[in-house]
Parts: C-alpha cells; structure tokens; sequence
C-alpha cells in the first residue's frame, strides 16, 4: 500500500510536464493527450486531465482553439503559450537534474 501511495504521488509529479511536451508538438486535441500518455504508460482518464488542462490554461501556460470538425461538435486544441515555452524549458532543465540525481544516488546511472 505504502508503494503505491509513493508511486501515484510520482505519477502525479509528472504528468503537467509530460503534458506540457506533448502539446509542444503540435497543436492538440485532448483525447489525442490522452492517447500519447495511455501508449507511455501514463494512464490517465478524462475526469483528471481536463481539469489539469483547464488549470494550465487559466495559469497562462496554455491556450485553444476551437476547430469545426466533420463527425460532430467543434473541438478544443491546445498549444502552448510564450509562457507555456518557458515553462517547459524549465521543466526539462530539472527533469535532466532530477534523472541524474536519481541515477547517481540510486547508482544505476546507463
């Protein structure tokens, strides 16, 4: 129970930023969001990421657009902002601190 709890709480700590680096490709629908996150493992459901995306947003990070699309109502895609940049940078400079920590103190450095 203990490890489960340590790893959902990892879990959670990561998700903005994998999020984050997957709508830097490319304008993005978030059923595609949560199909990039299923294929890495990261399981996520609706309940939890329109929420996070919705706070995102009101933080400046994120912005939308509404597209038409053919097979019904219009839909939502998500980029990222100047700030949502920046933020991201940030995310990747700790990550790669965070990952070499982890590895150094852990001793399984590749």
């Amino acid at each position: 129970m203990i490890a489960e709890n340590t790893q959902t709480q990892m879990r959670k700590g990561i998700l903005e930023y994998c999020i984050l680096s997957i709508i830097a490709r490319d304008e993005t629908y978030a059923s595609d969001i949560i199909a990039e996150l299923k294929k890495a493992q990261l399981l996520v459901v609706e309940g939890t990421l329109y929420p996070l995306l919705t706070r995102l947003k009101n933080n400046g990070l994120l912005t939308y657009n509404w597209v038409e699309s053919t097979s019904g109502p219009p839909r939502k895609y998500y980029a990222l902002s100047d700030e949502g940049r920046k933020m991201l940078e940030q995310l990747d400079k700790t990550w790669h601190e965070l990952a070499f920590a982890v590895q150094t103190a852990t001793g399984k450095k590749k």
